[in-house]
């Protein structure tokens, strides 16, 4: 299927900003928003079907959970003379 054309509305300085970068990396405006978005949606894809998998996980009762106390008092300990071992799950 051939690229397809879309509006979309900036903030002037975001524009400049844009226009800049392009000029910086030898790229047309539309190039640089193309692969941007092309980033953008690929990035929050992976994250909503990672999420999803551990919901899915979470449901089937397969997740191992660790209470936040616990992570927080582990972490709390590094680099102390009290540093203790990971929790089960860290």
């Amino acid at each position: 299927m051939p690229n397809q054309t879309v509006s979309v509305r900036l903030k002037p300085e975001t524009l400049k900003q844009l226009d800049a970068l392009a000029q910086a990396m030898q790229r047309p405006r539309a190039w640089l928003m193309a692969y941007a978005i092309e980033r953008y949606v690929a990035t929050e894809a992976w994250q909503v079907a990672t999420i999803q998998q551990a919901v899915d996980e979470l449901a089937q009762g397969r997740a191992d959970l660790l209470d936040h106390t616990e992570m927080t008092t582990w972490l709390a300990s590094w680099g102390t003379e009290q540093e203790t071992d990971a929790p089960p799950y860290a």
